[in-house]
Parts: C-alpha cells; sequence; structure tokens
C-alpha cells in the first residue's frame, strides 16, 4: 500500500517514511499546573500510519472497537490480515482479558474495514491521549467511520443482560474533573481547538441501525440511551450509580467517550453501541456483585447476533459514505 504523501485528513502535505523507533513529544499539560504530559505529534502518527499501509492491501474505510469479550465481531472479516499491537511502533498493548492486541484488516461485504481486537483503557495506566491514539491513526489510514461498541452496565431499570444499547449520547464524567484526549496543544491538521459534541453520534446512522434491528427481528433487545464512561477499574459503588441514575445516564463503561470525542475531533462519523453485561446494583439489600467473568460471558453468548447486526451496519453506513464522499 502506498505511503500517505499528498492529501491526509485535512488537505495538508505531509509525508514522513516509517521507520522503527518513532519519538514522543512532550507538551505542556492543559491544566496548567505545570507538570508536562507526553503526546503524540501529527508527523509520528503519519509514521504510525505508513508503517500498517506498508503491510496491508486493503485501504480501510470503517473502523471497528471491539468491545470486552466482543473480539469475534473481527471473524466476519474476510481477506484478512493481521497485524500485532507489539509490532507495530508506539502501539500500546492491551492487557485486559477479552482484548486480544491485534489489528485485522480486510473486507465485510465488500466494504475495507479495520477493527481493533482490543481497546486501550485509562485504567490500564495509559493516559487517555494514548487510549485514542488507534483512532487518529484509523482517520490517517483512509476511515471516514467509526463503530465503537463496549460493554457496560445496565443502569436503565428496564434494560436487562443481554440487551444492546444504542448510544445516543454520553455524558463524560472524567471530562469534567479534568481528563481530556484534546488536552494540551491542538493541532489543526486534525481538527479545531473547540470541537461540538451536541452530534457526536450520528443521528442517520443511529435510524439505520433501529431499522436493521426490526430487519432481524432484535428490536426487542435493541434499546437507546445515554453512556458514560468512569476511570476503573473498580466497578461502582451503590451511591455512585444512584448519582448517575438521578442525572439521566442509561449505561455505564469505562471506555469509548474519549474515542469518540477523539474520532469527533477529527471529523469521523461516529456510531457506538454497548452490550448490557450485567445489571448495576443501586440498592444495598440487592447481594450481587458485578465481575469481569460475566462480562465476557454474555460478551460469547450475544456474539453472533452481534457479528450480524454490525455486519449489517457496515454495508448500510457504506452506503451513505458513499452518497457523501
Amino acid at each position: 500500500m502506498a505511503p500517505i504523501n499528498a492529501n491526509d485528513i485535512n488537505d495538508a502535505k505531509a509525508f514522513v517514511p516509517a521507520k522503527k523507533v518513532l519519538p514522543e513529544v512532550e507538551t505542556e499539560a492543559a491544566n496548567g499546573n505545570g507538570n508536562s504530559s507526553k503526546g503524540y505529534s501529527y508527523e509520528t502518527l503519519l509514521e504510525i500510519a505508513n508503517f500498517l499501509l506498508s503491510r496491508i492491501s486493503v485501504k480501510p474505510h470503517i473502523g471497528i472497537i471491539c468491545g470486552s469479550g466482543m473480539g469475534s465481531l473481527a471473524e466476519s472479516i474476510t481477506e484478512s490480515e493481521s497485524i500485532s499491537y507489539e509490532d507495530i511502533p508506539n502501539f500500546p498493548v492491551s492487557t485486559v482479558e477479552g482484548h486480544h492486541g491485534k489489528l485485522v484488516f480486510g473486507k465485510i461485504s465488500g466494504v475495507p474495514v479495520v477493527a481493533m481486537q482490543g481497546r486501550f483503557h485509562y485504567y490500564e495506566g495509559y493516559p487517555l491521549w494514548k487510549c485514542c491514539l488507534p483512532v487518529r491513526v484509523m482517520k490517517l489510514l483512509g476511515v471516514k467511520t467509526l463503530i465503537a461498541t463496549n460493554a457496560a452496565g445496565g443502569l436503565n431499570p428496564s434494560y436487562k443482560i443481554g440487551d444492546v444499547m444504542i448510544v445516543k449520547d454520553h455524558i463524560n464524567m472524567m471530562g469534567f474533573a479534568g481528563n481530556n484526549p484534546l488536552h494540551g496543544p491542538n493541532d489543526e491538521r486534525f481538527g479545531p481547538r473547540f470541537p461540538p459534541m451536541s452530534k457526536a453520534y450520528n443521528y442517520e446512522y443511529r435510524n439505520i441501525a433501529k431499522e436493521v434491528a426490526k430487519e432481524l427481528n432484535i428490536d426487542n433487545i435493541v434499546k437507546e440511551g445515554v453512556y458514560t464512561c468512569l476511570g476503573g477499574p473498580n466497578f461502582e459503588t451503590v451511591a455512585e450509580l444512584n448519582m448517575l441514575k438521578m442525572v439521566g445516564v442509561d449505561a455505564v463503561g469505562m471506555s469509548t467517550v474519549h474515542e469518540v470525542i477523539t474520532a469527533r475531533h477529527c471529523d469521523l462519523n461516529v456510531f457506538a453501541l454497548s452490550l448490557i453485561t450485567n445489571e448495576c446494583v443501586t440498592s444495598y439489600e440487592n447481594n450481587d456483585e458485578a465481575n469481569h467473568e460475566e462480562v465476557l460471558d454474555v460478551g460469547r453468548m450475544r456474539q453472533d447476533i452481534l457479528r450480524l447486526f454490525v455486519n449489517k451496519l457496515v454495508e448500510r453506513f457504506a452506503l451513505i459514505e458513499a452518497k457523501n464522499p
């Protein structure tokens, strides 16, 4: 695959050949506390993208992030080419069970895609900008739409284990605390200093997802609601969950929100869904306790339905992209 050498994400002219050791750049922390933090420069991300392009034969249009226990979403990819994270310069490594740790390139129903089998979480010790590094790399590879999936606890009392929630909006709790993937100097080649988030989750894609759910006869388990991300890795207390419920949260997880912010910053269309893997405990009289094993179990239980659902979404989203190049 030819390297990026002319028109990149915002019509900037840039070309940097791939190399094995890619430097990080020091940036002033955006919270004004005088501490420094590390972030990748635009040129370094181009190097990562060119490294990948030199090893793949399909340039992806749609990116998929596989949530906990949902790595099987990548099994539908044909003509697949896999690259382990550990073999990609400057890529983090997944450390959580249920996250395989590789990029899978290929096609779904003829649509060029790339799937992350394993994402990176803040609780693993990665800063948010590093958790979101793959999203910007996807953009440089040619991705126009991001499909982000996650496992989440159902806070809405009408949600049952195994339900699928289309994310219509999020509450960025970590952002309220001053932790945002866009902290630091802004590079206009990715996007504006102050990106709007009022339309973070594509309205047309959400409607398409509801139509597809009806066609597949799974609309009885498909909901739509508001997601929030907390830092983890501990599950939430009863008081925390009741607070979140009061402010309108329907499902709680430990990912996705910062990836969506980064994707919208660089003008990707975004669709996200949550697999409800446990019912949140909002009463002290309830002796149930959330655990990661049930997250993986529910992922396995719903893997066939989710794979079919996402495959159909890829087909439909690609048709929309073709009309709006």
